[in-house]
């Protein structure tokens, strides 16, 4: 992948979490999770399969409802904004139309997003895609198609980033870059909460571990 690409917006908004808690089938997966981050900040989510990573990532999204807690996006000054305004969620099933081709989700992204035009190709770039825009997306492989899907993370142009396992089928290379990707969106204020198993470099992330529904 390219690490360079076009300045996203600058983004100024903060992500408040306090006292989150969650059920599934009557069963609690959460209890109490509190987290605080400000612009250019990020939170790596960690713990065994089941301690509820990615049930987490889709409450602060907004996704699931939560039994008790908040879960805020705010501009600096405390006033509240619209969670789908200020987050995107970036899951394992990548979103990704395997009946289009590459270019033609990157299309339907930037305008679901009403993202510049311009946008999409730095976004194919950033993730290596240039030499397969006009594929059938499901004619990828596990690793490309998880690149397309990564791409929304440009594309939708949103100040917090709710990436699940986003490494995951990514050869080192492609890690490499993601890396400097999200250092990149920290660097014009955005903020990262990653949930993953794979080790990631990025400097001064704050580590969450997930234990039997509990945040360390």
């Amino acid at each position: 992948m390219n690490e360079t690409f076009a300045a996203t917006p600058a983004h100024r908004y903060r992500f408040r979490a306090s006292g989150v808690s969650i059920s599934r089938g009557g069963v609690q997966i959460l209890s109490d999770i509190s987290l605080a981050l400000d612009p250019g900040e990020t939170a790596i989510l960690r713990g065994p399969n089941g301690a509820g990573k990615t049930t987490l990532l889709r409450a602060f999204a907004g996704l699931l409802r939560k039994d008790g807690g908040q879960a805020l996006v705010q501009t600096m000054d405390g006033k509240s904004v619209d969670t789908a305004d200020g987050t995107i969620y970036c899951g394992p099933l990548n979103a990704v139309k395997f009946s289009l081709t590459v270019d033609e989700n990157l299309r339907f992204w930037a305008a679901l997003y009403n993202t510049p035009p311009s946008m999409i190709a730095e976004a194919r770039a950033a993730f290596g895609l240039d030499a397969h825009g006009g594929r059938n997306a499901g004619a990828l492989s596990t690793g490309y198609c998880r690149r397309l899907g990564l791409s929304r993370l440009l594309l939708a142009r949103k100040a917090i980033w709710l990436a699940d396992e986003p490494t995951a089928s990514l050869d080192a290379a492609a890690v490499n870059a993601f890396e400097k990707i999200v250092e990149r969106h920290r660097g014009d204020g955005g903020i990262a909460i990653i949930a993953t198993h794979d080790a990631l470099s990025i400097a001064s992330a704050r580590t969450i571990e997930l234990k039997t529904g509990i945040a360390a």
